[in-house]
């Protein structure tokens, strides 16, 4: 049983950025440890937040009074973040400094959501959290800004990187694959980028696990806080990902590899992000299953 509230009520977490890919599979894992505030943009299931606004962030805190914050929001547009500069740093820095202080004042635990795209790509080996970030482009800089000012803003957190997320919601690479798989005869895909594809399913089940040991008391964030490492097992390049969704779907294409530099973008890319899940499973325990069996089994239940 998860701790209760001294209301004597199941504690109250509030999940801001429910309507997302992650946040959509955090509604139904947080579900079992206590009643979940889904919190969006569009306000679909829950209260409204604009993440532009800080009275927005200040009201919706003050009115949920939660026990727990899981913050799935984000500006991921990472193109587009090249001219959106102002947006981004708002979402992905700013308002997750002034999420951070209000629940410090508060005493209330918030898990976090960060990125591998706050390194350059440059080494040979997986990326520790004792590595120098060192992003390329603006996405990468706003979300290494959030987890610096969710860090200095004394909350009790957790902030855990992840990388190239996937599901059976939103925009990402699986859901495209599988569309241009029908519609087109032959595609090209990078090969030369390499990272750890991570279902957004086991990603909020991970959380789930974590936070139920933290609102049982069983975990002190004031001593295990801080950054981890979260993503799927293993690696690959995007072609190779890509090939791996073709025969596991069952759908006919033609996949041809390319270098980075066939596929110009706006923003520039780290070639290697691996992340170096370690110090995640010896604090928590727990594993997180390679991607290749973790694809399977997403595609598995979009059928």
């Amino acid at each position: 049983m998860t701790k209760q509230t001294a209301a004597g009520n199941r504690p109250r977490l509030l999940l801001i950025g429910a309507n997302g890919q992650v946040g959509w599979e955090l509604c139904r894992t947080l579900a079992g440890l206590g009643e979940v505030i889904a919190a969006s943009i569009e306000g679909d299931h829950g209260p409204v937040i604009d993440l532009m606004d800080a009275a927005s962030l200040a009201r919706l805190v003050h009115d949920t009074k939660p026990d727990a914050v899981v913050n799935a929001a984000a500006y991921t547009a990472v193109d587009r973040a090249e001219v959106d500069r102002e947006m981004a740093q708002r979402i992905n820095a700013d308002a997750v400094g002034e999420l951070g202080a209000l629940l410090a004042a508060r005493g209330v635990p918030i898990i976090h959501y960060s990125t591998d795209f706050v390194f350059s790509g440059t080494l040979d080996r997986p990326y520790t959290e004792d590595d120098l970030p060192d992003p390329l482009n603006v996405y990468g800089e706003t979300k290494l800004g959030g987890e610096r000012a969710l860090l200095e803003s004394g909350a009790k957190s957790l902030i855990f990187r992840t990388s190239w997320v996937y599901g059976a919601r939103g925009a990402n690479f699986l859901l495209t694959m599988l569309r241009l798989f029908r519609e087109k005869d032959e595609l090209r895909v990078v090969d030369d980028q390499i990272g750890s594809p991570t279902w957004s399913r086991m990603l909020a089940e991970m959380t789930a696990l974590v936070l139920y040991r933290v609102l049982r008391g069983e975990l002190d964030l004031n001593q295990v806080g801080g950054l981890y490492h979260l993503t799927g097992s293993g690696q690959v390049s995007w072609y190779g990902f890509a090939n791996a969704i073709l025969e596991s779907s069952g759908l006919d294409s033609n996949l041809i590899p390319i270098p980075s530099s066939e596929y110009p973008a706006p923003a520039k890319r780290p070639m290697y992000s691996v992340l170096d899940n370690s110090r995640f499973r010896k604090t928590f325990g727990l594993i997180m299953p390679d991607w290749r069996l973790s694809l399977d089994q997403c595609l598995e239940q979009l059928k």
